[in-house]
């Protein structure tokens, strides 16, 4: 049993570290070229205003990308460390000599394989979502709402008498070609699928985790405020000209999906239990019965000798 686990969570990391060097190809390297999208002479669609690059954003990146990773490490371990200690606490434990019959030399701590099964699976949909969105934009090469402001066109060198001429080749820009190419990676929105994502997952987390008396509504007004988070990032995309209302629509379903799929098929709905319940398993019985060892009876010793027995969805 022990040795198809390790086998498991090998196969687990090198999924993990192919979607990490996935994500780095499309995020940091030009492997995969954008597509170059045309536009007609004059369009107003994308003639709004530029107001400088990302880093100048009421919402910059950089603090986004902190919150997704940070929020969720920190509220994750905090509550599955304080509903540990709660269930650990109110324990009666036999302080007389038991005795655990075991195949294995180690376990791992139920709430360290808890926090690291939620947070693992938290970070794989990131590094998911990013990918989603990547590809995205790649292949349909979407513009921004400002993309004439920072293309500068020359209408009279490409022959626009007419407003319906259509313009498909790249040399139709005068402007910085760095900032061309940041304004045809439009669809969908990367902040507003990174941020819808993290905030569904948690708001989820705390809903399915958190079995406490009082918390009926504190739960409820939590998940709201990190899903208006989310709500307020899109709206700022879409105010500052920086996205489409399409582009955060479609980042919107995205990260909404991945969350969804990842919660349900895979940690479901965070299931899983901190301490043991009374009952021994059966395995575990006929183990102690064949090595002729009296029947494990602390709660916590049964709950970790337990642990050998994990399915491969208690694992990812």
């Amino acid at each position: 049993m022990s040795f198809s686990i390790c086998i498991m969570l090998y196969f687990q990391l090198v999924i993990m570290a192919g979607t990490v060097m996935l994500a780095y190809y499309f995020e940091y390297t030009d492997t995969f070229s954008v597509h170059v999208q045309g536009f007609f002479c004059y369009d107003t669609t994308y003639t709004k205003p530029y107001l400088g690059p990302e880093d100048h954003s009421a919402i910059p990146p950089i603090l986004l990308y902190a919150v997704v990773a940070v929020l969720p490490t920190l509220l994750i371990t905090i509550t599955e460390t304080v509903l540990f200690l709660v269930q650990y606490t109110s324990k009666e434990f036999d302080n007389s000599e038991k005795t655990v019959a075991t195949g294995d030399c180690c376990y791992l701590n139920p709430l360290v394989r808890r926090t690291f099964r939620f947070l693992g699976v938290y970070t794989f949909g990131l590094f998911t979502v990013d990918i989603f969105v990547n590809a995205g934009q790649v292949v349909t090469g979407n513009l921004a709402p400002y993309f004439m402001t920072i293309c500068k066109p020359n209408y009279t060198a490409l022959g626009c008498h007419q407003a319906l001429r259509y313009i498909n080749h790249q040399e139709a820009c005068t402007g910085n070609q760095n900032d061309i190419l940041h304004a045809r990676k439009t669809f969908p929105s990367k902040e507003a699928a990174l941020s819808i994502y993290a905030a569904l997952y948690l708001a989820m987390y705390v809903t399915c985790t958190v079995q406490v008396k009082g918390t009926r509504l504190a739960k409820p007004v939590l998940s709201l405020a990190l899903m208006c988070l989310a709500f307020i990032t899109g709206l700022n995309r879409i105010a500052e000209y920086r996205n489409h209302w399409s582009d955060v629509i479609a980042g919107f379903l995205i990260g909404t999906a991945i969350a969804t799929f990842l919660v349900v098929c895979v940690v479901h709905f965070f299931k899983g239990k901190l301490l043991l319940n009374d009952d021994t398993p059966i395995e575990f019985q006929a183990h102690t019965t064949i090595l002729g060892i009296g029947q494990v009876e602390s709660p916590l010793e049964k709950y970790i000798a337990s642990q050998n027995h994990i399915t491969f969805a208690e694992v990812t």
